[in-house]
């Protein structure tokens, strides 16, 4: 009695040609997601000390001007709308207040 290998392209000539093309597939799309992943570039900064040191620094610089933009106009609008409870009897004369404190100081 012969034994047959499952692993024979003699026995399975479909299936293995199926299991190939999926397989092919498979690496494509794995390829793909390698390219949009951009890991080139990824090993690159990382292998470059100057490029990291620059992006670390560009990004720092972009943050703090944006939390201080940012921090400008919160306190504009905050102002803004404290400047609107003026007429209020309680609050009012403590807005008042400060808004004469402020106006006072060069």
């Amino acid at each position: 009695m012969a034994r047959i290998n499952p692993y024979d392209t003699k026995d399975h000539p479909f299936e293995l040609r199926h299991e190939v093309k999926r397989l092919n597939g498979r690496l494509d799309s794995i390829a793909d997601m390698l390219e949009k992943a951009d890991f080139k570039d990824i090993l690159e900064n990382y292998t470059n000390p100057k490029k990291r040191v620059m992006t670390n620094f560009m990004a720092g610089l972009s943050r703090g001007l944006g939390l201080s933009v940012g921090t400008f106009v919160i306190l504009g609008l905050l102002g803004w709308v404290l400047s609107l409870f003026v007429d209020l009897p309680m609050v009012g004369d403590y807005i008042k207040n400060l808004q004469d404190y402020i106006k006072s100081k060069p």
